[in-house]
């Protein structure tokens, strides 16, 4: 496994719509998926549109959201430091990464979903065959992303994100510029899904995607077992 390049593309969206509060990605989406990659002798680059530190969503550092993944992260200065120091997007070359991996958050709904160099890899990945991972919100990043034949990259594809049910629980549903798992079926994606929360995911070729953050590691896991 060593020698594996992974890049982590992580939002640069910090404002929840019209709210007044803040959004960004979410911490555990980033932190399981992040050490899974390390501990499996990954060399990790993180990138997000803007570069430099990317905003996280204040909601998922309180106290009830810590896991393993989160207290090791916070208790480790040379991942602080990493994530200081996003790559700007647009200086990415898809051609150095063996594999891609989007965490979730609601920032991706804003920016990833639209960003030209986020689709460009999106879309150079795919034409290579390489594995593209995304948990929660971030298969928003998918949402504008061709596939080979023209049409969109998850047209008949098994996939699945954060539901409208619980999107509906944590009371944002009339808050989202869209609603994740209507696109996603607009788009002839074959979404599926499992109960609020539970952990979720699923692979079709070389997409897979997790539910919520629950599911965030799995979909790493998932994507290195693949690579092997």
């Amino acid at each position: 496994m060593a020698g594996k390049k992974v890049l982590i593309v992580l939002t640069s969206h910090d404002q929840l719509g019209d709210t007044g509060e803040k959004t960004g990605f979410w911490l555990e989406e980033f932190a399981a998926p992040y050490y899974a990659f390390k501990d499996a002798g990954y060399q990790i680059d993180l990138a997000s549109p803007k570069g430099g530190r990317p905003p996280m969503d204040p909601k998922s550092d309180t106290e009830d959201t810590q896991t393993d993944d989160t207290k090791r992260f916070k208790n480790d200065q040379d991942a602080q430091d990493h994530l200081d120091n996003t790559k700007i997007l647009a200086s990415i070359n898809p051609e150095d990464y063996d594999t891609v991996f989007y965490p979730g958050g609601h920032g991706p709904m804003w920016d990833l979903a639209y960003d030209k160099d986020s689709i460009n890899i999106i879309e150079s990945f795919n034409k290579k065959g390489k594995f593209i991972g995304a948990v929660c919100h971030a298969p928003a990043a998918l949402l504008n992303a061709k596939g080979n034949d023209g049409n969109s990259i998850v047209a008949g594809k098994k996939v699945t994100a954060f539901t409208n049910s619980e999107e509906e629980e944590v009371g944002l549903k009339d808050d989202m510029p869209y609603l994740l798992e209507n696109r996603l079926k607009d788009l002839g994606g074959n979404y599926q899904k499992k109960g609020n929360w539970k952990e979720f995911t699923i692979k079709d070729g070389n997409l897979i995607t997790g539910q919520n953050p629950a599911s965030s590691k799995k979909v790493a896991q998932n994507i290195i077992e693949s690579l092997q």
